[in-house]
């Protein structure tokens, strides 16, 4: 089913490295063969949240330098005036402006007060300091961020070099060739997904043994069919080989240089940098890990991590509470099957405690689409008591108002049901999955057109 097929992707993004976790990036859609993945059931899937760790520019480009890859000067300034003085002790005549917000299309946004472009050349330090001053503290709308922009609280202040040449470079997972992949192009600086479904010849991949890493060889090959100059083909290939080697230190999911310039003096640079990191890498990559900026992530996202819950935003209005990533699968396909639409992804886990549980709910009813919430819980390691207790307590102190519709089935269960049938609650309660489907479906097509009459719906159970 397709929307099994969006889980597997979402739950390869919260569980491992691949190309699933970063189909939602360039690199992931230009190997995937198009700008913009559509499945049978209309969910986005670029759109949707995912558990990866994503840095703003300015500390990419810090841990390329510290790979000893070339990279242009620059520095972050928080401040306008921090702006004005980093412009100052750079001391180029032409300075470029960056805001530091995670979002593509920066050049393309704007800003609200009405500045257009999130990249911008200015050429004094006087300058700078206005620039900046148009940015910090101001939100960037771009095509990426939707209605809702990103705010921009630093931009990267570093001086503008002159490319004779710009190329496309990545590195990424993907499964068909079993492991990661270099990705090249001799069309660099413009949007790759355009190059890439206009002119697929044009994308050159190489993939590399991951137990025997990457050869020169490779590396060579790879320059030499972007079209890097004779004498600039060993340069590029040792910059690509230091990239993989950044790749494997940092469990990235995938780093892309757009450009990768031959600079007007003669060298090899990479211009701009975004890299992704796999979050289960976390308890080995605390430097890396510790340098997210909340602030650019949606709240649930935060949420979730806190309370090490795997949640993924959907569009749909049917809240879903599951364990385990297979059995979320099977839950979003029943739901879908049934006519319903699903509002999210979340996946307590084996070792769920009720306080968890509650978080669970906290985070659903954020969403102000859920409309019901189908809870299926396959009991294993995951007792089915502890479940229902989440419940009960996650009603009562949230007051929840929504049709909630719950299935357990497993360890403990006598015990959950005599919980929540105690706890005198509005909770119905369903052995079968599928009439469990279609009840949360109904129920929520009833929520949906009471809210548009204005009539307010209250549910009693059957005595």
């Amino acid at each position: 089913m397709a929307a099994s097929m969006i889980c597997s992707r979402v739950a390869a993004g919260l569980r491992g490295s691949g190309l699933r976790a970063s189909l939602g990036s360039t690199a992931g859609k230009v190997l995937a063969g198009g700008p913009g993945i559509l499945n049978n059931h209309g969910f986005q899937l670029q759109q949707q949240q995912q558990r990866r760790l994503s840095l703003h520019e300015y500390l990419s480009m810090g841990l390329l330098k510290e790979a000893g890859i070339a990279v242009p000067h620059g520095v972050v300034a928080n401040t306008p005036d921090e702006a004005y003085k980093i412009a100052k002790e750079i001391g180029s005549k032409d300075i470029v402006i960056k805001a530091q917000v995670l979002a593509g299309g920066r050049g393309k946004g704007t800003f609200e007060g009405g500045l257009k472009g999130g990249v911008k050349i200015v050429f004094s330090p006087e300058e700078a300091k206005a620039v900046s001053s148009q940015m910090i503290g101001k939100k960037l709308f771009t095509k990426q961020t939707g209605e809702k922009g990103r705010i921009c609280n630093q931009v990267f202040v570093c001086e503008r070099r002159y490319p004779r040449r710009e190329y496309y470079f990545a590195i990424t997972m993907e499964r068909s060739f079993q492991g990661p992949v270099l990705i090249g192009s001799s069309q660099g600086g413009v949007n790759i997904e355009d190059v890439a479904a206009e002119n697929p010849e044009a994308i050159i991949k190489e993939p590399i043994d991951i137990v025997e890493g990457i050869k020169k060889e490779q590396a060579v090959r790879l320059a030499q069919k972007m079209g890097f100059p004779p004498n600039l083909v060993d340069e590029a290939a040792e910059n690509m080989i230091k990239l993989y080697n950044l790749f494997l230190k940092y469990d990235a999911t995938m780093i892309e240089i757009n450009p990768m310039v031959e600079d007007a003096s003669g060298v090899v640079l990479c211009m701009d940098a975004k890299i992704n990191f796999d979050s289960n890498s976390a308890y080995r990559q605390k430097k890396i890990f510790d340098m997210q900026d909340w602030t650019q992530e949606d709240q649930r996202d935060k949420d979730a991590a806190k309370a090490d819950l795997n949640y993924i935003g959907l569009d749909g209005n049917i809240g879903c509470l599951v364990n385990g990533a297979g059995l979320a699968m099977a839950t979003m396909d029943i739901i879908k099957l049934h006519g319903g639409t699903p509002a999210n992804f979340l996946d307590v886990g084996g070792g769920a405690t009720a306080q968890q549980v509650t978080e669970a709910f906290k985070l659903i009813t954020s969403d102000k689409k859920v409309l019901a919430i189908l809870v299926n819980i396959f009991g294993g390691i995951m007792r089915c008591d502890v479940i229902a207790q989440g419940i009960v307590t996650a009603v009562k102190d949230l007051e929840l108002k929504v049709p909630i519709v719950v299935r357990l089935q497993g360890t403990r269960v006598d015990d959950a049901k005599a919980l929540i049938t105690a706890s005198g609650l509005k909770i119905l309660a369903c052995d079968d999955l599928d009439e469990a489907a279609k009840m949360v479906v109904k129920l929520s097509e009833i929520v949906s057109l009471a809210k548009q009459a204005h009539v307010d719906v209250k549910f009693q159970l059957p005595i």
